[in-house]
């Protein structure tokens, strides 16, 4: 099974589609902790502001990924505006997740390097503009085939700023990153983990963190706590959910996710559960 169909079948993906036609103006977008956004210029210039300090101008076909998004805004320029496809992206609970964790802020693809794509965009604009039943469903399927495609370009390109895709990329780390993934609640030592990667103690520990930039220790740690995310988003209680990742009690889960997170358990499921969905701003 390969690295990103390992991640997937632990952190569902789900992707919406919430505006898709033609654009005109200043669109603005708010910060979102949960999901990432996405934005695909069909055709027409737009200008991409806030999400880095330089203004970026797209000026041909392009797919703009935020993983973790800061209020931004959307400036389509010219008479006849752009057409764009906008939609949010949702791995497992949402928020902090191994996949987006390892991506940069801004991933930006022109869609002549993403072969096929331009068919996928195809079918996107046809359901957008059909009135079948399904349409909306079709819409966020396809939308996460795009995501799917990204991703794969990411890895392809090196595109990982270390984090769970490049580990799983190292033919080594991903023996024991395999293992730890589909045992959360093991007692694990650093020699057990070593001793799956075929590595020394030593040698191990430098190389998870050259690869990774966490140690094994801390790695293991976000695992358990984004593996907690999605079983509370199930519904699980959280003296259950803390055995099954790896903690003895509600308590030591609890702090564990102040530590990573900034927040409790039950904030963050507040907050999750909470989330509206997204508009186009005007």
């Amino acid at each position: 099974m390969d690295q990103l169909t390992t991640l997937l079948s632990h952190f569902s993906l789900r992707a919406g589609v919430f505006y898709t036609g033609n654009i005109c103006g200043i669109h603005d977008f708010q910060q979102d902790a949960l999901r990432g956004h996405l934005h695909l210029i069909r055709r027409g210039s737009v200008r991409v502001i806030g999400v880095q300090k330089e203004v970026i101008n797209i000026t041909e076909p392009t797919l703009l990924f935020l993983p973790r998004p800061e209020t931004h805004r959307l400036l389509a320029e010219g008479r006849t505006g752009s057409d764009v496809v906008c939609g949010t992206v949702q791995f497992g609970g949402g928020g902090h997740n191994p996949i987006t964790d390892s991506l940069p802020d801004v991933v930006l693809v022109a869609l002549a390097l993403m072969p096929g794509v331009e068919a996928l965009m195809g079918l996107m604009f046809d359901e957008a503009f059909s009135e079948q039943s399904g349409r909306q469903a079709a819409l966020d399927r396809l939308c996460e085939v795009l995501m799917i495609r990204l991703l794969r370009y990411c890895i392809d390109q090196g595109l990982t700023q270390g984090g769970t895709l490049a580990g799983l990329a190292d033919s080594r780390l991903a023996k024991a990153l395999l293992v730890m993934h589909e045992e959360p609640a093991r007692a694990w030592k650093l020699s057990d983990m070593a001793a799956l990667a075929g590595m020394s103690r030593a040698r191990f520990a430098v190389h998870f963190r050259e690869v990774t930039d966490e140690t094994p220790a801390d790695y293991l740690a976000s695992w358990r706590v984004m593996t907690a995310q999605r079983l509370l988003k199930q519904g699980l209680q959280l003296k259950h959910v803390a055995y099954d990742v790896g903690y003895g009690s509600a308590s030591a889960l609890t702090r564990a996710f102040v530590r990573k997170l900034g927040c409790s358990p039950a904030e963050w499921l507040s907050g999750s559960q909470s989330l509206k969905p997204e508009t186009l701003g005007q």
